[in-house]
C-alpha cells in the first residue's frame, strides 16, 4: 500500500499551536465558568447536596466516557468527528447556563459540559500526539498544556471582573460565549488546515498490538497520584473555613497555580525530551509537598504550596500523556489515553471523597494521606522505565 508522506516539523508546530489555542479559549470558557458554577447553583436553590453531587457525577461523566470515546476514536479513524462533536458540546453548555431558569436544568448542563470534553479528549490527544515524533513528545503536551493553563488563568479572572462590574452570574456565562464561539472556529479551521494529522507520524514502527507492562504500570502510577492529589475545592473550602487566607484571595491563589502549571508545562516538557523520567519523579517529589504548606501554612506558604500544586497539574497533564505516546502505537494511542484518564477520573474521584471525609475528623491525616499516595506513584514509574518496550 502506498504510504503518505510524513508532514514536515514546521507543520507540525502549526499544528500543535492551532490546538494549544482552541485549548486556551476552550480553558478559558469552562474554567471561568467552574470558578461559580457551585455558588450558582445554590443561587437556584439547590442544596449542598445537589451542588456536591453534580460536581462529582460530572467529573465522573467527563472522565468515565473518556475510555468510550477512545476506542471508538481508533476503530473508526474519524479523530476530526469526534473532536469537533465533542468542542461543540463542550463549548454551548456553557452560555447555555445564563438561560437556565432553575437549577435542575443547569445541572443537566454542567454535565453536558464535561461529557462534551470526556468526547474530544481522547481524540485530541492521539492527533496532538502524532506531532510528537517531529518535535518531541514532551514538548508537544508542555505546549498545549501551557496554553491550556493560560486560559485556565484567564477564564476565572474575566468572570471574577464581571461579577465585580456587574454583580451578576449570568452575566458571566454569557460573556463566556465569546471564547466558546473562538474555540468552535479555531477548531474548525484546523480541521481544514489539517485534515489528515496521522500525517505527521510515520506509520512504521510499533505495531499495533496490546498494550505493553509499561503502559498499565504508568497507569497505576497516574492513579496513585490522582488519588493523592486534593482537588481545589477541597483546598479552598480550607481557606475559607480557617479563614487562612481573604476569601477575595481564593479565587486569585487558583490563578497563581494556574499560570505556574502553564509555565512549568512549558520547562518540563523541553526537559522531558532531552532527560526522560527523572524529569517526571522530581515534578512529583517537589508537588507532594503542596499538602502540608496549603494545610498548615499561613498566606505566603499556601501560597508556595498553590505553587507546588500547580506544577504537579501541569506535570500531570503533559508528562503522563508524553510517556504513553512513546509507548503506544499510533492506531491505539486514543484508545490508551482514554483508558488512562478514566482510571485517573475515578481515582480522583475516590481520592477527592476520602479526604473530603477525613477532613472533618483529622486534617494530619489528609496531609499525611496525600503526600504518601502521591510519593507511592515512583516505585511504579521506576518499574515501567526498566521494563519499558522500546520503540
Amino acid at each position: 500500500m502506498h504510504q503518505s508522506r510524513t508532514l514536515p516539523s514546521s507543520v507540525a508546530l502549526r499544528f500543535v499551536l492551532i490546538i494549544g489555542i482552541a485549548n486556551l479559549f476552550a480553558d478559558m470558557t469552562y474554567e471561568g465558568a467552574r470558578s461559580v458554577t457551585g455558588a450558582f447553583l445554590g443561587s437556584l436553590g439547590a442544596s449542598a447536596a445537589v451542588v456536591g453531587f453534580t460536581a462529582g457525577f460530572g467529573e465522573l461523566m467527563g472522565y468515565g466516557l473518556r475510555s468510550a470515546a477512545g476506542y471508538l476514536s481508533d476503530r473508526t479513524g474519524r479523530y476530526w468527528l469526534l473532536t469537533i462533536v465533542g468542542y461543540v458540546i463542550n463549548m454551548l453548555a456553557v452560555p447555555g447556563l445564563a438561560l437556565a431558569g432553575d437549577w435542575p436544568l443547569a445541572a443537566v448542563l454542567i454535565v453536558a459540559e464535561r461529557t462534551g470534553r470526556a468526547i474530544r479528549k481522547p481524540a485530541t490527544e492521539a492527533m496532538l500526539s502524532f506531532a510528537g515524533k517531529n518535535i518531541g513528545t514532551g514538548w508537544v503536551f508542555g505546549l498545549n498544556e501551557a496554553l491550556d493553563q493560560a486560559g485556565a488563568t484567564l477564564g476565572p479572572l474575566v468572570v471574577s471582573l464581571v461579577l465585580y462590574l456587574t454583580g451578576g452570574y449570568r452575566t458571566g456565562f454569557a460573556v463566556l460565549l465569546a471564547p466558546a464561539l473562538l474555540t468552535i472556529i479555531v477548531v474548525c479551521a484546523a480541521r481544514f488546515f489539517f485534515p489528515e494529522p496521522q500525517r505527521l507520524e510515520s506509520r512504521h514502527g510499533m505495531q499495533a498490538q496490546g498494550f505493553p507492562k509499561a503502559y498499565w504500570l504508568y497507569l497505576l502510577a497516574g492513579c496513585c497520584i490522582a488519588a493523592g492529589f486534593a482537588d481545589f475545592a477541597l483546598i479552598a473550602y480550607h481557606f475559607e473555613r480557617t479563614a487562612s487566607i481573604a476569601v477575595s484571595l481564593i479565587p486569585v491563589f487558583y490563578s497563581v497555580a494556574m499560570a505556574t502549571g502553564a509555565v512549568g508545562a512549558l520547562l518540563l516538557g523541553k526537559l522531558f525530551d532531552r532527560v526522560g523520567l527523572p524529569v517526571l519523579v522530581v515534578a512529583i517529589a517537589l508537588s507532594s509537598l503542596f499538602a502540608p504548606l496549603v494545610f498548615w501554612g499561613s498566606t505566603w506558604i499556601a501560597l508556595l504550596g498553590m505553587v507546588l500544586w500547580g506544577i504537579g497539574m501541569g506535570a500531570q497533564e503533559s508528562l503522563f500523556k508524553a510517556m504513553i505516546a512513546r509507548l503506544i502505537a499510533a492506531q491505539k494511542r486514543s484508545t490508551a489515553f482514554g483508558i488512562y484518564d478514566t482510571a485517573f477520573g475515578v481515582a480522583w474521584f475516590l481520592g477527592s471523597a476520602l479526604m473530603g471525609v477525613l477532613y472533618a475528623h483529622s486534617l494530619a491525616t489528609v496531609i499525611v494521606l496525600s503526600v504518601f499516595l502521591q510519593l507511592a506513584s515512583l516505585p511504579f514509574l521506576v518499574t515501567a522505565a526498566r521494563v519499558r518496550r522500546p520503540g
